[in-house]
């Protein structure tokens, strides 16, 4: 494929806390916990790169050892980190407590992630791009807004297809379905979960907003619409293990497959295989 991928949004060290049975409250349950990269822009192009785009990640770290840490884990699967290190925010952290079906629950402090600036989103899109993605909670983060409306600025000025995913359903309910619409207007694709889009009002409220809606279903896999035409795909055979990132994993299937020509069809299906290998592991990254 020609062109970068701009992804726009978080950057984490996910803290991954695997108990050995029912959580006993007050007192001690053992866990396997795990140290992993994380953040749900990060970890959408960390599969973007394992998929053979060029990828540039525009986020922001710590100057600190956290920070290191993202920074050589992204470099480590060919993602060009081109956001900034803040010396005064720590760099973002998540709590993510797996339960026995493989379902996650996560406790994050976005950290140095509400400080990344517009000038970094500005200086990274350019006509050498050939998508923008940008995560749904760079957007619902008060801090890190504006950095990503400068995204959605830039890829509306130059005339680029562009994605945004709704992130969670919690903070996108606290934003206001009307407010978040509004923010997103002319999107090429929004990614959403069940949740997510009933909180946005479903696919009609969406559409007046989105030229294409991908709802993810998990395990009953994925359907697209763009008013007109639809299509769906059942998800790809897998063995669960933990569900962290596996909708950063399908985007980047999606995006992936469609800067390669795919019709809407080949790319919920390279979506779904995506995912299903993100399920498959320990962890939100190939």
């Amino acid at each position: 494929m020609s062109g970068a991928v701009v992804v726009v949004g978080d950057v984490m060290v996910d803290v991954v806390a695997v108990p050995a049975g029912p959580i006993a409250r007050g007192t001690d349950t053992p866990s396997q916990v795990l140290t992993r990269g994380g953040g749900s822009a990060a970890n959408t192009a960390c599969w973007l790169a394992q998929l053979g785009a060029p990828v540039r990640l525009v986020a922001a770290v710590g100057d600190d050892e956290l920070g290191w840490f993202a920074r050589e884990a992204l470099a480590d699967v060919g993602v060009a980190f081109v956001g900034q290190v803040d010396d005064k925010v720590p760099t973002g952290i998540c709590v993510v407590l797996i339960d026995e079906t493989g379902e996650r629950t996560m406790l994050p402090d976005r950290g140095a992630n509400e400080v990344l600036s517009p000038a970094a989103v500005e200086a990274a899109i350019d006509t050498d791009v050939a998508w923008v993605h940008v995560s749904g909670y760079a957007l619902l983060g008060t801090g890190s807004r504006p950095a990503a409306q400068a995204a959605i600025a830039a890829a509306r000025r130059i005339g680029l297809p562009w994605s945004v995913d709704a992130a969670s359903a919690a903070p996108l309910e606290g934003a206001g379905s009307a407010r978040f619409l509004r923010w997103i207007d002319g999107c090429t694709v929004l990614f959403a979960n069940e949740d997510e889009l009933d909180v946005l009002g479903g696919p009609e409220p969406a559409l007046a907003h989105a030229d294409e809606v991908v709802l993810k279903l998990g395990p009953a896999g994925a359907s697209w619409t763009d008013g007109i035409r639809s299509a769906s795909s059942p998800a790809a055979p897998t063995t669960v293990v933990d569900t962290i990132g596996a909708g950063d994993a399908y985007d980047a299937g999606f995006v992936a497959a469609r800067l390669q020509g795919s019709d809407p069809a080949a790319s919920l299906h390279a979506g779904a295989v995506a995912a299903a290998r993100a399920v498959s592991q320990r962890g939100a990254r190939p």
